[in-house]
């Protein structure tokens, strides 16, 4: 996803990346501390953190100003330290989903794979890839904890911001669990399917975010219903948006190999309403192929065929609709800090437009 110069997400990007190059740069002299063996481990997590969309910072900024918070050089590490929250989360799902790549570039585990090959070391180099990015990214979910305590902010203020921080982590890992097992139940349907992605993505995204920043700025029992209404609908169809790009997006914007949710068998929302809509015929043919790691070009075509002709990509675009319309809706409050408001919907286009 790109965003103009000016969008809210830009002008939170500059100081998150400040915060977390700083922190990066200090725990890599304490890790070297400790062996120089280390090194590839801290230019596996930089590789990773330098990207993304910092769209979990962004939300919980602007759900800090909303609640009345000043821009404050505490509030970007605050923000900051969900990034390293969200790169263990990805690092992890890399290795349950086995997939390549990430962002264009291989795999936290296919990185040290390939590191483990380079050394001419003995074992399966497979398996010591895999076992190392489990690893860097238990080391990420301690780190974001400890730049959240290490942020500058007041002992009050964090205390505060405990419940939805805390929630939001355990509630990513039981999204991804349940992600997990949708996958091999085969069978859950579109009900099932948006449980996953209110715990896996809506609450984890935008919600919990917007959450933490009201929660940070004292204002939560005010705030986090209003940062509901509009986080839960707008995190949902943030998700399936990219759900779509899955399948139809171009791999020069997504970064990863066209259709490839579809060779992953990911049981994304446009994937289970194709099952519900498709024909006999075609819903067998499209279960068949759903999962195959070595889907052709024409096979992927095939499926996407399916897709929009049963229609399930139209059902998808109308949710996405419907549901950006909620969040917009939910902002017309008076609860809110002017400040936020035109960056909170300038937020809803952006992680909602058709192309990113």
């Amino acid at each position: 996803m790109t965003f103009s110069a000016s969008s809210p997400i830009s002008f939170v990007r500059t100081a998150v990346d400040g915060e977390i190059a700083g922190f990066v740069a200090r725990r890599r002299a304490q890790l070297l501390e400790i062996g120089s063996e280390l090194a590839p481990i801290v230019d596996a997590l930089e590789a990773m953190l330098a990207g993304g969309k910092r769209l979990r910072p962004a939300f919980c900024y602007w759900g800090w100003r909303g609640a009345g918070g000043d821009d404050v050089p505490g509030i970007h590490a605050a923000a900051a330290s969900l990034e390293f929250l969200q790169a263990c989360a990805l690092i992890h799902d890399d290795v349950i989903d086995n997939s390549d790549t990430r962002r264009g570039l291989p795999a936290t585990h296919k990185r040290l794979e390939a590191l483990h090959e380079r050394s001419g070391w003995s074992g399966s180099a497979e398996a010591f890839g895999r076992g190392a990015a489990i690893l860097i990214g238990d080391l990420c979910l301690a780190w974001s904890e400890d730049l959240y305590q290490s942020s500058g902010l007041g002992l009050e203020a964090l205390r505060a911001g405990r419940t939805p921080f805390d929630a939001m982590r355990t509630e990513v890992m039981a999204g991804q669990y349940l992600d997990m097992l949708e996958q091999v139940r085969e069978g859950g349907g579109v009900e099932a399917t948006l449980r996953v992605m209110h715990y896996k993505a809506a609450k984890y995204t935008v919600e919990r975010p917007l959450h933490l920043g009201a929660a940070l700025a004292g204002r939560y029992g005010d705030l986090a219903p209003v940062y509901t209404a509009y986080g839960l609908p707008l995190g949902v169809a943030f998700q399936l948006r990219d759900d779509i790009l899955g399948v139809f997006g171009d791999p020069e914007q997504t970064g990863k190999p066209a259709g490839d949710d579809l060779r992953e068998g990911k049981r994304t929302l446009i994937v289970a309403e194709t099952l519900e809509r498709a024909g006999a015929a075609d819903r067998a043919e499209f279960l068949r192929r759903l999962g195959d790691p070595a889907l052709g070009a024409e096979q992927v075509e095939w499926m996407r065929g399916v897709a929009e002709d049963c229609g399930a990509l139209a059902a998808c675009e109308r949710r996405i609709d419907d549901y950006a319309a909620q969040a917009t809706a939910a902002l017309e409050t008076g609860r809110l800090d002017d400040t936020a408001r035109s960056p909170l919907a300038d937020l809803v286009v952006a992680a909602t437009a058709r192309k990113h």
